[in-house]
């Protein structure tokens, strides 16, 4: 289940327990709580909502990207518009006699070539505004389109969100075994003004796809992601350097993956549930993973037998089995995408 594990202060690689006091191991088993089944629909409807969510983030900034082109188009489009119809008016006022009499209007043959020259200068400009204008009515005509398009796919993408959150949200329910009083609703909201930095994606706003291939430095040892250490020593920088455990051989859920931490709430490791100072110790650093979801790509934190998605906020989490680790009062669950 967990494998001891110490928050390491700035600066250091681990910590030794304070005096006296020993990492208490959590018992073998799950400590991760309900079902192998619900921690896999948890994982799919939280990573498809993110997806979901990044896509139609993208769709919205390039559909503002497109109103400003088609905007700036639309002018371009009405400055071209009228230089050809003052070409039309004058061809109308002047008609084709009008050329000719510039050229017989020629008192020698070099004026008659000049003239001839001039007025083929004239027609090719004359021939080339009307192709900007042919030119610039079919951008506005696929920025429309495009426009459109974004629009789709934005309305595609809430509905997505929708369905990844229903999923998430029955998933639960089914998983539900023991109802919860209202005095556990809410008793875990903490405060966080820390950012952290966020964890490099790819330049279309989406997560790279990482494995097990760092090194873990808890003394779980192991492997966890680039993304799971990012987040473990961005929540050392905010001052959260109690102990911490991430990989776990075996198992179903993130651990073995190396896309989950165990952060305990008492300084001596995980003990029993947490009460005065650890219990805000541990609301305020579900409150610092809360605060920056997206820049740590959160898939879900579990704390004092509620879950946090991206999707739905607090759910009650109650596929405990009644103990301080599968009921998440002993410490702070964090699993990353």
């Amino acid at each position: 289940m967990f494998a001891l594990g110490v928050a390491i202060p700035a600066g250091a690689a681990s910590a030794a327990p304070p005096t006296g006091q020993r990492a208490a191991a959590a018992p073998d088993g799950d400590e991760e709580g309900g079902t192998p089944a619900l921690r896999a629909q948890l994982e799919a409807a939280s990573k498809g909502y993110l997806d979901a969510k990044r896509a139609l983030a993208t769709s919205v900034q390039r559909q503002q990207q497109l109103a400003t082109q088609l905007k700036t188009t639309e002018t371009e489009l009405t400055a071209r518009s009228g230089k050809v119809d003052e070409i039309a008016g004058l061809a109308y006022r002047t008609g084709r006699l009008g050329t000719v009499s510039a050229l017989l209007n020629s008192s020698n043959p070099e004026g008659f070539m000049d003239r001839a020259v001039t007025l083929d200068a004239v027609a090719a400009n004359e021939d080339r505004a009307l192709r900007d204008l042919i030119a610039t009515r079919d951008e506005v005509n696929r920025t429309r389109v495009a426009l459109d398009g974004e629009i789709r796919e934005q309305r595609k993408q809430v509905t997505v969100m929708a369905k990844r959150k229903e999923q998430a949200e029955r998933a639960l329910t089914v998983a539900t075994t023991k109802p919860r009083t209202t005095a556990d609703s809410g008793s875990n909201r903490g405060t966080s003004a820390a950012n952290a930095t966020a964890a490099p994606r790819n330049s279309d706003g989406s997560w790279p796809s990482e494995s097990c291939s760092v090194n873990d430095p808890t003394p779980a040892t192991g492997c966890i992601t680039p993304r799971t250490l990012h987040a473990l020593n961005q929540a050392k920088a905010a001052g959260f350097t109690r102990y911490v455990s991430c990989h776990r051989n075996g198992g179903s859920g993130e651990h073995p993956k190396g896309r989950a931490c165990d952060f305990a709430a008492q300084k001596g490791g995980f003990g029993g549930d947490a009460t005065g100072g650890d219990k805000t110790y541990g609301n305020n650093l579900a409150a610092y993973f809360i605060r920056n979801a997206d820049r740590l790509a959160v898939l879900y934190v579990i704390w004092y037998r509620q879950i946090w998605l991206p999707s739905s906020g607090w759910k009650s989490y109650s596929g405990a089995g009644g103990d301080p680790s599968s009921d998440h009062t002993n410490h702070v669950h964090l699993s990353v995408y």
